[in-house]
């Protein structure tokens, strides 16, 4: 049994009230409520004293310490070495980052392989080196009856020309979880990089970086119940030779050289709490059991949530749900309504009924062009998260169908 009432009291946002009605918060996918743990932890390490890095003094050595058992704790979270985590600002950040030092790399006729199933975080900074190096981009389709990606052209897709592919783990809007195997296979067998968008993978879903095979992955700890820290995974073998933009000074061994300037070390210490709070939901002989376990414990019971909303967007005739019928899938639910601008919803929802649920394209906007949604102001979006109940899901149900009624008796 899920123990929802115990993780509800680790988020303290949850006691929120306006006008004295409850906050429901459906807006995981743009980033969670953050876990007590998180914020005791951010607290205890500037309450004890904040330093910079490798000096002589006691709150310096426990800054140091801090940041080694936080690579520790995010390599038994995503299955890596602690010594190919890497910090910084966010996904984008980073992405742009390893984009520009990887143009040594690429050379004017190379081809580098994106998605259009993918947040533009993930497509952006590669047409960005593409564009830089006289590179060639192409895409892998989107099947726009499946909301997957159309994997029967890889071959075609990706040749001996292709030097980088990044696909996305999980789509923010569809919730469809990619096969991410086959096009990492194929990119190794032509000796191209493989770079993984984590971001909506990592709250849902057990990552084992080792298993998939990538040569990088990234994530932000926003999106998994705590602070605004990004997370690199870069393979040592490439991180060695990665010539990142820094100063002369600045260390260069991995993974410091890839984290430029100053560090948000409050953040960093929050990242921990947040993989605690993972770990205490899971059992094993050690952290990285615990872990898996958790988040086993976590797919379980948002599973359960996420088909009792399904089954209901699926029923209703006025909406149309982008959503694959079948395969792994987060509790993501991307969907319009006939006649109605996304926004409208949204805002219907949040004024009536205190419900944090978001509209737009999300950033998927190469999707939201080959689906043609812009039209009614991109999706209407709610995502669940462990803390999320199935009495707030009865009362999403409710306020939906309050909503479409409304608007047919206005109509008549």
């Amino acid at each position: 049994m899920f123990p929802i009432n115990e993780v509800r009291e680790r988020f303290p946002a949850l006691s929120r009230k306006d006008d004295g009605r409850q906050v429901i918060y459906f807006d995981g996918p743009g980033g969670t409520q953050m876990v007590d743990y998180a914020m005791e932890s951010m607290y205890r390490y500037i309450r004890n004293g904040m330093a910079n890095l490798h000096g002589t003094f006691n709150t310096s050595a426990d800054t140091d310490a801090m940041l080694d058992k936080a690579r520790e704790a995010v390599a038994d979270l995503l299955g890596c070495q602690a010594n190919e985590v890497a910090f910084g600002a966010n996904m984008t950040t980073h992405a742009f980052a390893i984009a520009r030092s990887l143009a040594g790399f690429i050379k004017e006729g190379d081809e580098i392989v994106v998605t259009e199933l993918d947040h533009r975080a993930n497509v952006d900074p590669w047409i960005t080196l593409a564009r830089d190096c006289g590179a060639k981009i192409k895409f892998i389709k989107l099947d726009s009856e499946t909301f997957t990606l159309n994997l029967e052209d890889l071959e075609d897709t990706i040749t001996d020309k292709t030097k980088l592919v990044a696909a996305g783990m999980s789509s923010n809007v569809t919730g469809t979880v990619t096969d991410l195997k086959p096009i990492i296979e194929r990119a190794r067998e032509v000796g191209a990089l493989a770079v993984v968008d984590a971001v909506h993978g990592v709250p849902h879903l057990s990552i084992d970086v080792q298993d998939l095979g990538c040569d990088i992955l990234l994530c932000s700890a926003y999106k998994f119940f705590g602070p605004h820290v990004g997370i690199a995974v870069v393979r040592q073998r490439l991180f060695e030779k990665l010539p990142v933009y820094k100063l002369k000074p600045a260390p260069e061994e991995i993974p410091y050289k890839l984290e430029t300037g100053t560090q948000n070390h409050e953040g960093i210490a929050g990242v921990m709490g947040a993989i605690r709070f993972i770990e205490e939901l899971g059992n094993g002989e050690t952290r990285r059991e615990r872990l898996l376990s958790g988040m086993q414990a976590i797919d379980e019971y948002e599973s359960e949530l996420a088909a009792e909303v399904e089954s209901f967007l699926r029923s209703l005739p006025e909406v149309t749900l982008y959503r694959a019928a079948s395969g792994q899938r987060t509790p993501t639910f991307a969907f319009t309504i006939e006649g109605h601008n996304s926004r409208e919803v949204t805002a219907w929802l949040a004024e009536k009924f205190n419900m944090c649920v978001a509209d737009g394209d999300f950033y998927a906007s190469t999707m939201a062009e080959v689906l043609d949604v812009y039209s009614t102001g991109g999706w209407v979006r709610i995502g669940l998260a462990p803390y999320n109940t199935l009495e707030e899901i009865q009362q999403f149900k409710k306020a939906l169908a309050a909503f479409i009624q409304q608007h047919q008796q206005n109509v008549v």
